[in-house]
């Protein structure tokens, strides 16, 4: 592949598509919500590290004390909610957001990558087989992969039979008429 680049013929030795990666497959699924995300995540981490380095500060400084247990405690638990409770929180629910999706045909498998808890990306690999879905639609929830949650958004597939054949939807039903019938005579 020969292109122009100002004049200057640019030749790209690349075998493999933009959205190939040797070690994961084909990518099939890019999250719109990666950076809000990662940038969510990483304010409140930033801003509760702040807290931490800054109250201890401000108390001496100020001379902020109370004279009642029950409004220290009260005070120091507010601090500490906003402190421990809201990047918690935020890790919780959105651990299984899946912000790129690759798919390895000859193996069939999957390879979702979502955010950890230090906000690196952390690859997940399991096989189409090993994905459940809820009997019940949950909030964060699309499907299980193993016994980790997912999230993905079903449109943002560029191919929508690549999200059928994740969520088993290309799958053959097949009903065992004679089990049915033995079924519906014990009851």
């Amino acid at each position: 592949q020969v292109t122009s680049f100002q004049g200057v013929a640019v030749r790209s030795l690349c075998t493999s598509s933009p959205h190939e990666h040797p070690e994961h497959g084909r990518l099939v699924y890019k999250g719109n919500l990666a950076k809000a995300v990662l940038g969510v995540r990483f304010f409140s981490y930033s801003t509760s590290i702040f807290n931490l380095f800054m109250m201890p500060y401000i108390m001496l400084k100020t001379g902020i004390g109370f004279e009642s247990l029950f409004i220290q405690a009260a005070f120091y638990g507010l601090i500490g909610f906003f402190t421990f409770v809201t990047p918690v929180t935020l890790h919780v629910l959105t651990k299984g957001y899946v912000i790129r999706l690759y798919y390895k045909d000859e193996m069939d498998t999957y390879t979702a990558i979502t955010y950890n808890a230090i906000l690196a990306e952390k690859a997940t690999v399991f096989h189409q087989k090993d994905v459940k879905i809820p009997d019940i639609t949950k909030m964060f929830t699309t499907f299980y992969a193993k016994t980790k949650s997912m999230l993905v958004n079903p449109t943002l597939f560029p191919n929508p039979q690549d999200y059928n054949h994740l969520m088993g939807y290309d799958k053959s039903l097949y009903f065992n008429f004679e089990e049915e019938k033995e079924a519906d005579e014990r009851k």
